[in-house]
Parts: C-alpha cells; sequence; structure tokens
C-alpha cells in the first residue's frame, strides 16, 4: 500500500519540473516542503538561493547546503513552493497547519507563480474539514475568539505555540467556508487578528497532485 508520504514524494518531486534556472525561489513549510528541499538538494546548484518562509525550513535547506536568501535581498520571486492542508478546485487553499501562514502568505504574494504540492487527500470540493488557522495578538485573543464564533466557528487555541512573530494560533473549527476569499478577507479586518490561513486571494496557480502511481498537474478552473 502507497504511504501518504510517498504521494506527498510523488508531487515534491514532480514539482521540480517548475524550477527556474540561475534564480531564487521561495518554499514555504510543512512535510511535504521537507520532501521537496530534500529532492531539490539533488539540483542545488540550479537555484542562486531559497526564501524561508519558516524557521524549520530555513533549517534544512542550511542542513543540506542550499543557499538562504532574505526576501529583502531579492525582491519578487519568480515561483514559490508550498504545501497545502486543503485546496478546492479553484486552487484556493487552508495553510497553517506548521503555524506559518504569516510567512507562508508574505512570500506567495511576493512571488509570480505558486506551486501548490499535496497528496491525493487534500483535495476537497469545499474548504473548512480541516480547522482554520487564525493568527492573532495574544492579548486581543478572546475578542478575536467571540467574532469568530459569531462567523459560525468554534476556536480552539492551540495549546503551547506562539508563532515567529509572537502571536497565538486559534484553529476555527466547523467553519462551512462557500465563499472563501470573502471570508479570508472577513477575518483579516477583526481588529487583532494579523493574518487567516485561508488562500483565496492569492490562489496556486499550479497544483501537483501526488497519486500513488503519479503526479497529476491541475491548473487554475481545472475539475
Amino acid at each position: 500500500m502507497t504511504t501518504q508520504n510517498e504521494l506527498k514524494r510523488q508531487a515534491a518531486r514532480r514539482a521540480l519540473d517548475y524550477l527556474p534556472n540561475d534564480d531564487y525561489i521561495g518554499v514555504g513549510s510543512g512535510s511535504t516542503v521537507a520532501l521537496f528541499i530534500e529532492e531539490l538538494a539533488a539540483k542545488k546548484d540550479r537555484v542562486r538561493g531559497v526564501v524561508a518562509a519558516s524557521l524549520e525550513s530555513r533549517e534544512l535547506l542550511e542542513k543540506l547546503g542550499i543557499k538562504v536568501v532574505a526576501l529583502a535581498d531579492v525582491g519578487k520571486l519568480p515561483v514559490y513552493f508550498d504545501g497545502a492542508d486543503e485546496v478546492n478546485h479553484s486552487l484556493q487553499m487552508i495553510k497553517g497547519g506548521g503555524a506559518a501562514l504569516l510567512g507562508e502568505k508574505i512570500v506567495a504574494h511576493a512571488s509570480r507563480q505558486f506551486i501548490c504540492m499535496a497528496d491525493e487527500s487534500k483535495y476537497v470540493s469545499k474548504l473548512g474539514k480541516f480547522p482554520l488557522p487564525v493568527e492573532v495578538v495574544p492579548f486581543a485573543r478572546s475578542w478575536v475568539a467571540s467574532q469568530l464564533v459569531k462567523l459560525g466557528g468554534r476556536p480552539v487555541l492551540r495549546e503551547s505555540v506562539i508563532t515567529r512573530g509572537g502571536h497565538e494560533i486559534l484553529d476555527v473549527h466547523d467553519l462551512s467556508i462557500l465563499e472563501p476569499m470573502k471570508l479570508e478577507d472577513e477575518i483579516n479586518r477583526i481588529p487583532g487578528v494579523m493574518e487567516n490561513g485561508i488562500f483565496a486571494r492569492h490562489p496556486a496557480d499550479v497544483l501537483v497532485l501526488g497519486h500513488a502511481d503519479r503526479a497529476e498537474i491541475i491548473t487554475v478552473g481545472a475539475k
């Protein structure tokens, strides 16, 4: 039986087809990105350097001898590689299971192309089964939670997690996300919210979906 890890590696390996030649790239975080970085190590001479959206990815890149650069030093990136906790048919996503959603959204927005890598279980018709991560200023947590309840969610504090920016994570259960872009904006307008894990205003351009026997390429608008 093919393991989920093997499906992720299928996607990570195929995503290397989108590597630019002699340029900088961005990477996100999570288990699929870790596999992508491992695969990238054999082709590291093709890239000038990598902007890492999380400390964990930065540490793995450095461990494998891949040059890490700061976003401020390179400006606009040609391509960004990341995983997803859920991705729908419009290539809108829920991300942030690893609590790096703010950095991921920043680097994604600084890139011309977003390549999402995922195993087949992450491809869904409607977002919301995976709890939505919301990064909040600690002293505003209770206020933000009360507003998320009004939106129909059940926010739960992610215990013992402090983000790179010193914030906390509320995981919002029971949301029915029928209009991802609208909800992304609505949550981000709540005072005390730093960012939320809906990636709808900046969806993926390409989804590389790992199956047992292949990696499928899905583009925006595909069904």
